[in-house]
């Protein structure tokens, strides 16, 4: 396993369109692990493979220390509901905060490390950062969603 650099708001990778992954191999295994230990590196609960300049759909989240680390191949929300406003950041913006709208819960359609497809439903925390780290799959960052911007950590 390798840390990774991680890119920063500006670089393009990070507003392009990943592909889908189609190749199941050791090297999406060594990718997936490359990323989990990146974000645990930096401290973060959630990266996609764009935040290490990746042009593929895959994120890995830990939304906390109790949990283990997540991964989500070809990632899609399939329905969501309530909404709730709160505080993110991100690791290609460091240093910036602000409050972003989003569903309160989620069920993402995915597929696991071999390939095999699943369904989660997953409410609070868990799915803010779902929604965060999957609009990094669609060239989207939380600064293009943020209704206010604040300082420091809250």
């Amino acid at each position: 396993m390798a840390v990774r650099e991680i890119k920063k708001f500006g670089d393009p990778v990070l507003r392009q369109k990943v592909q889908p992954v189609q190749d199941f191999s050791a090297e999406t295994i060594t990718i997936m692990e490359d990323m989990a230990e990146t974000m645990e590196h930096y401290r973060g609960v959630g990266l996609a493979a764009p935040q290490i300049g990746l042009n593929f759909s895959m994120v890995v989240i830990r939304p906390g220390e109790d949990f283990p680390v997540f991964e989500f191949i070809n990632p899609e929300i399939i329905s969501c509901s309530g909404e709730e406003t709160d505080v993110e950041g991100c690791l290609s913006c460091p240093g910036v905060f602000g409050e972003v709208p989003r569903c309160t819960s989620v069920r993402l359609k995915y597929q696991d490390r071999m390939g095999r497809p699943k369904v989660l439903n997953a409410s609070g925390f868990f799915a803010r950062i779902i929604q965060h780290e999957l609009d990094h799959l669609s060239g989207i960052l939380f600064v293009d969603k943020v209704t206010n911007f604040v300082t420091g950590e809250e």
